[in-house]
């Protein structure tokens, strides 16, 4: 019982310390934006998001190259981007008191350029299993260092696309007069307290699967992935009540981008050839695959999200962490 309430202790002490690092985050990065006269979409969906992906990409390689769990940062990465698709559209909606509004550009680009990354990255782990096969069993496989170069290729045409969003953008106010190189350094200040944060959730993690005899991966698809999801939630939330939905919801499929693209590729580019179970992954992704049709539906309908809307999202997410607790109880197995 201590050390259950010791874990505890430490899981809130590292959410607590990733929340001021993502608030810090938040208030550098608009800075920034504003000094470099950055247009909104690609504010949310390049800078916020590659800022507020850093607890993610932390995640990744905190459990690869610490705790040799590579599924375990896999599941962190999924379970966060069904948090951001899910949750956090949803709760900047109900905040918002009315409706968040959407437009062309996020739901014929970035969140139609979201749903091809979902499907590079489970296109990756199946040329793993079919191509680099393990001794392990039939579904599993290894991802390379060359496979995981295939989604960062795609970033980088994504990194283009909005580099020619920017190009042709002309800010219509002055830029603001900020110290530079302050924020530059209170944004390395706050990645860097993320990066604590994360390093405690990990082995906080880590911990409770040793405890509860359960694989650690359950315990990052759900605490990990929401406490690493706090800089989006914050980020998203706090634009949409100052009537930005266009950086809350880019945000989001930004975010979600880079974490898919990036994160879990670099992860592999670390360690090496990392093994995968295809039957954890195939399941997984294909929960995110319909969780994206559901929020690009919503998105898309008079290219606004309402509270009816939002609602049905939130049950989306609490019908996901009900399997969860299922998988881990025994109750299903079909991630086991």
């Amino acid at each position: 019982m201590y050390t259950l309430l010791w874990l505890a202790v430490l899981v809130g002490a590292a959410t607590a310390i990733i929340w001021w690092g993502s608030i810090a985050l938040e208030t550098a990065t608009d800075r920034l934006a504003l000094h470099y006269g950055l247009p909104a979409i690609v504010q949310g969906s390049i800078l916020t998001a590659v800022g507020s992906s850093f607890p993610e990409i932390a995640s990744v390689v905190i459990a690869t190259l610490r705790y040799g769990e590579f599924e375990l940062g896999v599941a962190a990465i999924v379970g966060s981007a069904l948090f951001n698709v899910l949750v956090i559209p949803a709760v900047a909606a109900l905040v918002n008191r009315e409706t968040l509004e959407s437009n062309r550009a996020l739901v014929y680009r970035e969140a139609q350029f979201y749903i091809i990354s979902v499907a590079t990255l489970l296109l990756t782990f199946s040329l793993a299993v079919i191509y680099f096969p393990s001794d392990d069993g039939a579904l599993f496989g290894e991802i390379t260092r060359l496979l995981a170069l295939f989604p960062l290729a795609l970033y980088g045409l994504y990194i283009f696309i909005q580099y020619q969003e920017a190009a042709d953008y002309r800010a219509d106010l002055s830029p603001p007069e900020i110290n530079v190189g302050k924020q530059w350094a209170a944004l390395a200040l706050s990645l860097l307290a993320i990066l604590v944060g994360v390093e405690i959730l990990v082995g906080a993690a880590v911990d409770l699967g040793i405890y509860f005899d359960t694989p650690s991966f359950l315990w990052g698809i759900t605490i990990i992935a929401a406490a690493t999801s706090l800089p989006d939630a914050i980020i998203s939330i706090r634009a949409s009540r100052s009537g930005d939905s266009t950086i809350s919801l880019a945000n989001v499929f930004g975010s979600n981008i880079f974490d898919l693209l990036v994160a879990i590729p670099v992860g592999v580019l670390l360690a090496g050839a990392t093994p995968i179970d295809f039957g954890v992954a195939a399941p997984l992704m294909g929960f995110l695959v319909v969780a994206t049709i559901i929020v690009f539906a919503a998105a898309r309908t008079d290219f606004e999200l309402t509270n009816r809307e939002a609602w049905l999202l939130i049950s989306v997410y609490v019908l996901f962490v009900g399997w969860m607790l299922l998988e881990s109880t025994g109750v299903t197995n079909i991630l086991l």
